[in-house]
Formats: structure tokens, sequence, C-alpha cells
């Protein structure tokens, strides 16, 4: 009975010396993760010789797909902050929706910009307009700033090309496309009841939050552009949305035609075209001429925004990786066939229990990143022996790792900085609007798992 609980109880041991190294002795994450993995490799009695290899492959496997997008991902947000097409985008749709539907013009705005921002770029460069916006329209900055941060936490947890969903998506073998499909499907009704429904639940819940003054001075100085300075609206979207566009295609027309394979030569070339990775080169190359050349910017100084879009990733880079080796030491370990075992015969959806999980991971490590690659090496046996949409399961993890964010995660930490709120005040927003992502996102996932 021990040998067969065992594998379990390591990796509760193991979150619990993750969450120690982490929080008590305040050790790097990546380091902690590496150290974390190796640990657990000994307590699920792995070879010595073969514990580095199943790091090694664990990072390697992991960064192999993730990099490339993640790399391209951030030069694009990056263009388009610097080219001012994210603030073009955010200002005209808040010049047309008017004063009165101001949080409405935020949500769409975020939710736009946020599909080709992740999630730490967006809220930097959205914050100082909510601030403004707010002041110009005599609203509270929490009324924007809610909706905002909303949109931003949704395309970060569901849609591709973010790293959370194409990794999860890559370690459990899903077509990032449907991936995709269902995502939009999904986060639309997610962003509307977590955003503007719940903002109005929330002002009568902790109105005191609501007459905050924020201060955004670590933020630095914002650059703000000139009308002739900035693309246009259309230019600006459509940099925006085409990576978005170009996987949709792709998809589209393997529904069309049920051809999973291309067979002929106009199928091969929209399904490279709609690779992630190629979708993300072209989105670069296009924003160097909407972003850079079309707006008379010197190629020097397109290149710069190149340069400085890669510094800040690379940390980050390296976390994703570490959690790749925590997830094939629990995949090599054993640890996911001993759950499968487990759950034979069961009646629990493949669905919920990876959401459980994601979401379990999340709230005991903080790190919504971690928990979803993590959780990829726990189910991943379990869809073996299963039919349900692998897609779904993807959206599923993410789903679960962006639930109740608290003190371990930093974003709950920049949330009540930058809008001045207190602890408690950060718990009934900010924690409050990830809990209602995580549980109306699983809600329609289940929901359209009934139909495919």
């Amino acid at each position: 009975m021990f040998s067969t609980v065992w594998p379990l109880l390591a990796v509760v041991i193991g979150i619990i010396i993750l969450l120690g190294l982490i929080i008590g002795f305040k050790l790097n994450t990546f380091i902690a993760l590496i150290v974390t993995s190796i640990v657990t490799a000994l307590l699920l009695g792995m070879p010595l010789n073969k514990i580095m290899d199943t790091i090694e492959k664990g990072m390697g496997g992991t960064l192999g797909h993730i990099a490339l997008i993640f790399g391209l991902g951030a030069i694009l947000g990056k263009l388009l902050s610097d080219g001012g097409g994210a603030s073009r985008i955010a200002e005209t749709l808040i010049s047309t929706f008017g004063r009165k539907h101001v949080q409405w013009a935020m949500l769409v705005a975020a939710f736009i910009v946020g599909i080709a921002l992740f999630f730490e770029v967006g809220l930097v460069l959205l914050i100082p307009l909510v601030f403004t916006i707010a002041k110009r329209a005599g609203v509270s900055q929490l009324k924007l700033g809610l909706p905002m941060v909303v949109a931003l936490s949704v395309t970060h947890g569901f849609l591709p090309p973010h790293p959370g969903p194409v990794v999860i998506a890559k370690e459990l073998h899903a077509h990032l496309g449907q991936v995709l499909l269902f995502g939009i499907i999904i986060a639309i009704p997610v962003t509307l009841i977590a955003g503007p429904l719940f903002n109005r639940i929330a002002q009568r819940l902790t109105p005191s939050a609501y007459q905050r003054e924020g201060d955004i001075s670590a933020l630095g100085a914002q650059r703000t552009f000139t009308e002739a300075e900035m693309p246009s609206f259309g230019v600006s979207i459509l940099t925006t949305l085409l990576p978005v566009i170009l996987m949709l295609i792709a998809t589209l027309t393997e529904l069309i035609t049920g051809h999973s394979e291309p067979k002929n030569m106009v199928e091969q070339v929209i399904y490279f075209i709609g690779t992630a990775g190629t979708a993300m080169l072209i989105a670069v190359l296009f924003a160097f001429w909407s972003m850079g050349m079309r707006q008379r910017r010197k190629v020097s100084d397109v290149m710069t925004s190149v340069s400085e879009a890669i510094y800040p990733i690379g940390m980050m880079l390296l976390i994703i990786g570490g959690g790749g080796t925590f997830k094939q030491v629990l995949i090599d370990g054993g640890v996911g066939d001993t759950i499968s075992k487990m759950f034979e015969g069961t009646q629990m959806s493949p669905i919920l229990f990876a959401w459980i999980v994601a979401a379990v991971l999340r709230i005991a490590l903080g790190s919504a990143t971690v928990a979803a690659i993590s959780t990829t090496g726990i189910v991943l046996p379990l869809l073996q022996h299963s039919d349900t949409n692998v897609a779904l399961v993807v959206l599923a993890i993410g789903a679960g790792s962006v639930i109740l964010s608290h003190v371990n995660d930093a974003g709950f930490w920049m949330f009540k900085e930058y809008f001045g709120l207190t602890v408690k005040e950060t718990f009934l927003t900010w924690s409050m609007l990830e809990t209602i992502i995580s549980v109306s996102g699983i809600i329609f996932i289940l929901f359209i798992s009934l139909f495919v």
C-alpha cells in the first residue's frame, strides 16, 4: 500500500521543498525548480546516472518548442509598443465607445492588445493609459483597471501564442489551432463575466478600493505619441492579430477539408504558414514594416526595440525550462502512471481532473506557468487511455493555473501596488477576479466537451 502512494507523497514533499526554497529562503525560482527536481527524482528512486539526463530532457524538450514562439512574441509586443500601435488601438476604442462606456473600451482594447503582448508587458503599457483616461473621465482608476487586467489575464491563460497554452499544447500533443479556436470561444464570455459583471459586484463588495489613488511612478517616464507618430488603427489591429488570423486560417482549412495532413501544395502552404512559429515570424516581419519603416523609424531604432524585447525574457525562459524539468521528473519517475492506475474505472472527466491538479499547484506554487507545465506530467498518462478532446484539456489546465492568485504570486503584489490597495482589498478584487476566470472557464470548457 505504501509503495503505491509513495510517488504521490514524493510529489507533495517536492512541492513543500519548492515552497520552502522560494518563500522561506527567497531562492531564485529557476534554481529552486532544479534543486526540487533533483530531490524529487531521488525520492522517486530514480537511478543517479539518469537524473541529469531527465533534467536535460525536460529543459530541452520544453524550451525547444517554446523559445522560438516566446522570443518572437516578445519582439512583436515590443514593436507594437514602441511603434505606437498598442496606444493607437486603445485610444481609438476609447474615443469610439465614449466616456459613458469607457470601461468597455478598455476591456476590448486590453483583449486585442493582450493577444500579442505578454501579461506583464500589457500591464505596464496600459496602466498609464488607464490612469490618464480615469482622470479625464472622472471615474475610479480601479473601475477601468479591473476589466483591463481581466482581459490580459484571460488572453494569457487561454490563447496561443502566449507561452502557457503553447507549452501545454506541445506537451500534451494537442492541435494548437483547435486550442486557439476553442480558446477564443471560451475567452469571450469569461472576459465579460470576470470583467464588467464582476466589476459591478466588486464595487459593492469593497467600495473603499474604488476610492484609492494608485501609484505608477515605479514604471518611470511613459512615452506619449503624437497623432503623426502612431500608425493607423487598421494597420495596428492587423499587426496585432496577424498570427492569430494565420493560425485560424490553417485550423479552419483543416476542419473544412478534414485533412490533418496536407494533400496538395495549397494545403501544404496554408498549414506551414499556420503553424505557431511561422505565423509569429511572419507577424514580426510585418511589424518591422508596419511599426517601423512605415512610421519612418530608423532601422537601428527598430533593432533596438528587438534587443530590448529579448533581454527581460531570459529569466522567464529559464523558469519555464525549470518547470519542464520538474514535469519530466514526474513522468520518468512514474508519478503519472501511478495516478493513471488510481483513476482506472473512475467517472471523473480528465478535463476536470486536469483543472483540479493545475488549480492546486497554482495555489501552492504561485506561478501559473510552473503549475501548468507540472500538471502536464501528471495528466498525460490519463489521456493515453481517453478519447477526451486534448485541446479542451489544455484549456482546462490553463484555467486551473490562473485560480486564486495570492501572496505567493508576483501579479498579486503588482496589482496591489499599482492601484494603491490594501491586502484585503487586493484579495477581494484581484484574487476574486482570477478565481472567477478559472471557475467560469472550466464551466464553459466542460459545456463544450459535451459536443466535441
